[in-house]
């Protein structure tokens, strides 16, 4: 209802309407800082009812329940916490960079522990406030009714501080948020000098002396160009990292001193955060992280295990703890009553011409007094040259306003002359008096050439304004606490650190199941305990540690990676997890090569091998695992059709051995060929032809072959076959090969699988069938053939099934070294 009308508004027209300004209010009376004094009203209000109190940092302290009691009942109707928390944080010098409150008593601490009540703590205004409220009984700034049109209170500070920059501001409203950090207050002063001599000064000038925050906090600030850009739009991000320090201790350990921390930062959950890393075993190598803060300053203590890597743990907590964090700007503020994003240069502008107001308002105050004294000393000294006479007035008139106005009539008096004279003490009137009222009278008119010199001249004006800077710098400046650094650092963190080294034994099987097993449950169990399905079997059983890297690649030519420390750690008994969980395979698709290496730097490459005759190799390095590892196969080699499948993985390094490689058919043609034929290609390629294909046959495998080796073979049939690897001549690739088995009309024999050894190190081999069954074969009980030969029957494929692998078989699985075995 409006003048007794009753108005028709839809919900939506009420609701915006009413929202609009209950937003406007907020953003204006409670969240956001002034650009010109940077307070909030509830800041503004606590410092300005503290000052009118006489509560001020020349005087004792008084309760500070008395200030929120004074601030709450005059000028702030809103919660008495809110305007104690608003008056705490002033005095809290880890939050503000110059406080404004000094405080008696318990006013909280950087662990995040609340302030005691208001009845226990006492608070005056600081020194460097006064500055805040200096000349404000001087008619600088515009003065408003308060909340029940009882007493007046003003709508900014003078603010002789540029305190927007130099304490920052942080506050959520409606529709805006502001994060102002911290600035040393000499820096800013040095920057207002130059931009009130040139005007046009660039961000990059101005920058020289701003080179950026300075937290109360100290720290360390990284990343210039984050700088830059906030203080050009309003916007950035930095980050701010502690400062910190490796120390030796006796016994050769070593310790981690943490001097400053970043800003708002709280250090008891930051300690506990650490400690909870160590507990978890997230990282390796801390035996003890304490708060050893005290009156000399903050100190957190991160004692080290002996022959812990110091750095490195420093990096993990770095990326993973408030050590390190990162800061955005949103320099928002309330900028001619409307919120604005605002970068440096128009905070500085606006500040200046903000204080150029300020100076004009008081000049032209102490101009109009001086103006009214002048008037009033000249009317006393006119009347001390006529004393007689007035005196004799005086006394002729019937009252005191008889007095004045037959002093205004006859002599010319104004009345406020007229008022001084009457009133004046009959000890004023000796000859000292009429000299001193003359000195007056000549300082009076200096000081008033010298006001309306600056009201006049805009020169004159920004001198007052820089001589007074450069006072309040001198009086109040200190060092930078915050050290600036141009580009962030990238935090690597070494695996070793966040992992114990730890010996385990790793299985992986033809189904795709992995797991991890202590040695010790692997020492408690057979061996053949191993938790599978009876229609699966192991393709790799090793002794390695929690630091290694697993590469498992897939008939496919997928390559899956994981770090041994991340693979499931269960029982041998357990069956472990399979590798679906975490990466979705074909539904054909299955692990035929499992290696395990200890760093992922390693100086060779991956031979691959497939079924069509096609031969690739890659660099080691090239499989180097990105970050989507975990749900996502990295493809090893470009099949040239949908039949064709990966067969062999080799992992290869030159040495002084000559090796050559050596590739054999289903039907029994076999080609050699030296491993510098096959050009070194990127993982996404099909390779190169290896052997010449005819008909229906297929590559069964492909050996890396050395001097003196000795091949063994078996065929579908069952039958197994040694011959010397000299019989094969070493040549060209892509040849249609030679035949290294016997071939008959009836049932002729087929090669599935071979592979080379050492004649000197009777190794016991092991056949697999499709059932699969187990057949073992000590290559000392067999004599060589030729390659005009099929070998011996060790396979009943009746009984057993049909061969379609064969490897070596491992008698002692522990204390192997975590190298690259064929299976």
């Amino acid at each position: 209802m409006r003048d007794g009308k009753i108005e028709k508004m839809t919900l939506e027209q009420l609701m915006g309407d009413r929202f609009g300004r209950y937003s406007k209010s907020i953003i204006q009376e409670r969240a956001l800082p002034d650009i010109r004094d940077g307070l909030k009203p509830v800041q503004r209000r606590i410092l300005f009812a503290m000052n009118k109190d006489g509560n001020t940092y020349d005087k004792g302290f008084r309760k500070s329940a008395k200030s929120v009691g004074n601030v709450m009942g005059n000028f702030h109707p809103h919660g008495d916490s809110s305007i104690y928390e608003a008056l705490v944080r002033l005095s809290q010098d880890w939050k503000l960079r110059e406080p404004l409150i000094e405080m008696h008593g318990n006013n909280g601490s950087m662990d995040g522990d609340p302030a005691a009540a208001m009845r226990y703590t006492e608070a005056r205004l600081s020194k460097i406030a006064g500055l805040m409220l200096q000349d404000i009984d001087k008619d600088t700034v515009e003065m408003t009714l308060n909340f029940d049109d009882t007493e007046k209170e003003p709508t900014v500070l003078p603010a002789r501080i540029p305190n927007l920059l130099v304490n920052g501001a942080t506050g959520i409203s409606a529709g805006y948020a502001t994060e102002i950090p911290t600035h040393n207050l000499g820096e800013v002063l040095d920057a207002l000098v130059y931009l009130l001599n040139n005007p046009d000064a660039s961000l990059e000038k101005l920058m020289e002396f701003i080179p950026g925050p300075d937290f109360p906090t100290g720290g360390i600030i990284q990343g210039i160009d984050g700088i830059r850009k906030a203080y050009q739009t309003g916007r950035g991000r930095i980050v701010v990292r502690a400062r910190t320090e490796i120390e030796t201790l006796r016994g050769g350990r070593q310790q981690i001193n943490v001097t400053e921390i970043p800003y708002e930062v709280n250090k008891a959950q930051l300690v506990k955060r650490i400690n909870d890393l160590r507990l978890a075993k997230k990282v390796e190598g801390i035996a003890e992280a304490r708060d050893e803060t005290d009156r000399s300053g903050l100190r957190i203590a991160i004692e080290l295990k002996r022959g812990a890597n110091a750095q490195g743990i420093l990096n993990y907590l770095l990326k993973n703890t408030d050590l390190q964090i990162n800061y955005n700007f949103n320099m928002v503020a309330i900028d001619e009553q409307r919120p604005m994003r605002v970068g440096l240069k128009r905070i500085l502008i606006s500040y200046l011409s903000f204080q150029k107001q300020i100076i004009r308002r008081r000049t032209q105050f102490n101009l109009n007094n001086a103006q009214h004294r002048l008037h009033i000393v000249e009317g006393l000294i006119k009347a001390l040259s006529i004393l007689d006479q007035v005196i004799k007035t005086i006394r002729g008139s019937k009252n005191r306003k008889d007095a004045k106005e037959n002093l205004i009539n006859q002599y010319a008096f104004s009345a406020e002359q007229a008022e001084a004279i009457v009133t004046l003490q009959l000890y004023r009137l000796t000859n000292t008096d009429v000299t001193e009222l003359k000195d007056e009278q000549k300082k009076l008119n200096q000081q008033i050439e010298e006001f309306q010199l600056i009201l006049t001249n805009d020169q004159e004006l920004a001198n007052v304004l820089r001589r007074e800077m450069l006072a309040i710098k001198k009086e109040f400046g200190n060092p930078r606490r915050t050290k600036i650094e141009s580009h962030v650092e990238k935090l690597r963190v070494d695996t070793k650190v966040t992992v114990a080294k730890e010996d385990v034994i790793l299985l992986v099987s033809h189904a795709g199941y992995i797991k991890r097993s202590s040695v010790r449950s692997f020492k408690a169990s057979p061996i053949d305990e191993n938790g599978l399905r009876e229609d699966d079997y192991p393709i790799l059983i090793q002794q390695t540690n929690t630091l290694a890297h697993l590469f498992m690649f897939t008939n496919l030519g997928n390559v899956i990676y994981r770090p041994v420390h991340e693979i499931t750690d269960a029982r041998w008994k357990d069956t472990g997890e399979h590798i679906s969980q975490t990466i979705g395979l074909a539904e054909n698709e299955h692990i035929i090569k499992a290696m395990v290496f200890d760093k992922l730097d390693q100086p060779g490459t991956i031979i691959m091998g497939t079924s069509d005759g096609q031969i690739k190799q890659s660099a080691f390095t090239d499989y180097k695992p990105g970050s989507r590892y975990k749900s996502r196969t990295t493809t090893g080699i470009k099949l040239k059709s949908d039949e064709a499948r990966l067969v062999s993985v080799d992992y290869y390094e030159p040495t002084n051995e000559n090796r050559s490689l050596l590739v054999i058919s289903h039907e029994g043609y076999a080609v050699r060929f030296d491993v510098a034929d096959v050009p070194v290609t990127g993982l996404r390629t099909g390779g190169v032809r290896a052997i010449n294909l005819k008909d229906d046959d297929y590559a069964t495998d492909y050996t890396l072959v050395s001097e003196g080796q000795n091949l063994a073979m078996i065929t579908q049939r069952g039958a197994f076959k040694e011959m010397a690897s000299s019989e094969i001549e070493t040549g060209a690739r892509a040849r249609r090969g030679e035949l290294v088995i016997h071939r008959i009309k009836n049932h002729p024999h087929k090669i599935v699988d071979f592979l080379a050894y050492d004649p000197d190190k009777h190794d016991v081999l092991e056949i697999i069938t499709d059932r699969p069954a187990f057949q073992d074969v000590a290559v000392d009980d067999h004599h060589l053939g030729t390659a005009k030969s099929n070998g011996t029957f060790v396979v009943d494929t009746d009984t057993q099934g049909t061969p379609v692998k064969l490897r070596r078989k491992k008698v002692n699985v522990l204390n192997e070294e975590p190298v690259n075995q064929e299976n």
